[in-house]
């Protein structure tokens, strides 16, 4: 894509999955999810048109997010407070574009970026 700070859901779900311990909480305009180190996080897919997100303690579901994939037209990422970076999952309508969905985390999507050290966040990745 031409804008960095932009991705595809293509590109951002494998990598968001795969750095789940990194999410410090997770959204929609009406709700919010915030991590606690008695939980976890449990990606899964119900269907071609349902991405599952899930806060579970222990075997107990805590809350979940259904994302529906064919209404993201692109991700885009912005600093947050501190060394946050919030990555909003965004839809057009009518032209304009909003935010169906975000995720703040511990980390940015270049993978080139030096690793933080566990103290400063307090998580393993």
């Amino acid at each position: 894509m031409a804008d960095s700070n932009k991705k595809s859901l293509q590109e951002f779900w494998p990598w968001l999955a795969d750095h789940c311990n990194c999410i410090l909480r997770a959204g929609s305009p009406d709700s919010i999810l915030y991590d606690d180190e008695d939980f976890h996080w449990r990606f899964a897919q119900e269907n071609q048109q349902t991405l599952l997100v899930q806060l579970v303690r222990g075997k107990r579901l805590v809350g979940e997010i259904f994302v529906e994939p064919e209404l993201i037209s692109s991700v885009r990422a912005t600093p947050g407070d501190k060394d946050e970076v919030i990555f909003d999952l965004m839809a057009e309508a009518d032209g304009q574009e909003q935010v169906l969905y975000y995720f703040v985390m511990a980390h940015g999507f270049d993978d080139s970026e030096p690793p933080q050290s566990a103290s400063k966040h307090g998580r393993l990745h």
